[in-house]
């Protein structure tokens, strides 16, 4: 295990939110934290309109594949857990080995997956998760790190 804070983003699928910010995260501030992320029921894949949308801005989510959260209970400490939907809050293990100092945020973001419309109108909605969950990273590492 690295020496890194490790942060885990949990969502339901693990496909989309999750993977994103994991992506980000890891551009923004890989040097300081260890990050992954998993689903209470991941998907096959990464959904690619999500790939798509961070090629967008320069990060290769591509290689990154859906975890289940079982692999990560009571092996790996974790300190910050975030959770980026509603359907994961619900379902989420309320009482989380190796979870330090009870590190749990909840941000929960729409799902870009469920967007209707053309493609172009869908990847509108997965760039505009994107944005929010940068957002919200920036804020959280200038908040708890004044970065």
């Amino acid at each position: 295990m690295s020496s890194k804070s490790c942060v885990l983003f949990l969502c339901t699928g693990n496909s989309c939110r999750s993977q994103m910010a994991e992506g980000l995260l890891r551009s923004m501030a890989g040097d300081r934290f260890e990050v992954i992320s998993a689903g209470m029921d991941p998907k096959e894949e990464v959904h690619p309109l999500a790939v798509r949308a961070m090629g967008e801005i320069g990060i290769d989510i591509s290689g990154q594949q859906p975890k289940n959260v079982k692999q990560y209970l009571g092996t790996e400490w974790i300190k910050w857990l975030i959770i980026v939907c509603n359907k994961a809050k619900q379902s989420c293990p309320r009482v989380w080995p190796l979870l330090a100092d009870e590190a749990r945020l909840y941000w929960p973001f729409d799902d870009p997956a469920e967007a209707a419309g053309s493609e172009e109108e869908q990847l509108a909605e997965f760039r505009r998760v994107r944005d929010e969950i940068k957002v919200k990273l920036d804020e959280w590492l200038r908040e708890c790190y004044g970065q």
